[in-house]
């Protein structure tokens, strides 16, 4: 049994078999449409979340399964004292396979540990967030046709998002990539970054605070947004949350193809006019993640490829 815990978790060639798996999906939906009957998501998330949430749950029904789960800490047992590892036993004898956000980073890998299913992390802390990671990897791959020789700017709050974390450790692995980090001094990329995965693998980076300079540079931006709930000190928020905003007119700074990415949610950091520039992929994105989670919950729990079957045969 397999749990995807963190985004080094899956080799090279599993992602890129996820991935053109989510590329079938894409391409036919109706194909898989009964792919998982009779199999069951539990959706466990002890923080809020929106789109995450909500996409694996309707990659679930796209595969013709069920759903179970619960919203918020507040509405579980986790508010009476109920332990992440006797949650995950109980949620063990009900589904098939588990999607977890918690805000505590480990949290996951900790139910991975006493689970009888799958795990998935949906989102621990400022740690990681792998089944992001793989929709990015498919929206940058949509887009430029490759996954590598890409300098790929990351822009925002780098310190505490954890979808920068996980695309970093990710796309190291890729051949010929340069990071851009654009973030104040306070959001730069943690120093274990840096030095266990940027540098462990020679891999060239720059460190910067003018997006407008770095914007001719770029195949990829990957704009976040300064995260409220990160901070234990308003002030530092407040001080910080508006360092970036990407408007019409840097867009004008950059390639013709430059494709602008955003995990969502947005608050100010992106406006409005952008939407409308084709370059900007962040709703593809949005898409895209219920392809990748229909992927892999189809690898995960072993259930077969009708389209590979076919074209096998």
């Amino acid at each position: 049994m397999r749990h995807l815990i963190d985004p080094l978790d899956f080799s090279q060639q599993e992602i890129a078999s996820l991935l053109d798996l989510a590329d079938r999906i894409c391409a036919d939906p109706a194909a898989y449409q009964d792919v998982a009957a009779h199999k069951k998501l539990a959706t466990l998330f002890y923080e809020p979340s929106t789109r995450t949430r909500l996409s694996f749950e309707a990659a679930m029904l796209n595969l013709g399964g069920h759903v179970l789960g619960f919203p918020s800490e507040n509405v579980s047992s986790a508010s009476k004292g109920e332990s992440v590892a006797d949650t995950i036993r109980v949620v063990s004898c009900y589904a098939d396979i588990v999607a977890m956000r918690h805000p505590k980073e480990g949290a996951p890998l900790r139910a991975s540990r006493y689970s009888r299913i799958p795990v998935i992390n949906a989102g621990d802390g400022g740690h990681q967030h792998p089944t992001q990671t793989m929709t990015d990897l498919m929206t940058i791959r949509r887009r430029k046709g490759r996954l590598n020789d890409l300098t790929i700017g990351l822009c925002g709050d780098l310190k505490f998002g954890r979808t920068v974390h996980s695309l970093i450790k990710t796309m190291a692995r890729c051949e010929n990539i340069r990071f851009v980090l654009i973030s104040p001094e306070e959001l730069r990329v943690p120093d274990y970054i840096i030095t266990d995965v940027l540098e462990a693998n020679h891999i060239p980076y720059k460190e910067t605070r003018s997006l407008e300079e770095s914007m001719p540079e770029l195949d990829i931006l990957y704009m976040t947004r300064v995260q409220k709930e990160r901070f234990f000190n308003e002030e530092d928020y407040v001080r910080l949350k508006n360092s970036y905003i990407l408007t019409k007119e840097k867009m004008a700074l950059a390639k013709p193809d430059m494709a602008v990415l955003h995990p969502l949610p947005r608050v100010n950091e992106i406006t409005l006019e952008v939407d409308d520039d084709p370059r900007a992929a962040y709703f593809e994105q949005v898409q895209n993640a219920v392809y990748v989670r229909m992927a892999l919950i189809m690898t995960l729990l072993g259930l077969k490829d009708p389209k590979a079957e076919k074209e096998g045969n």
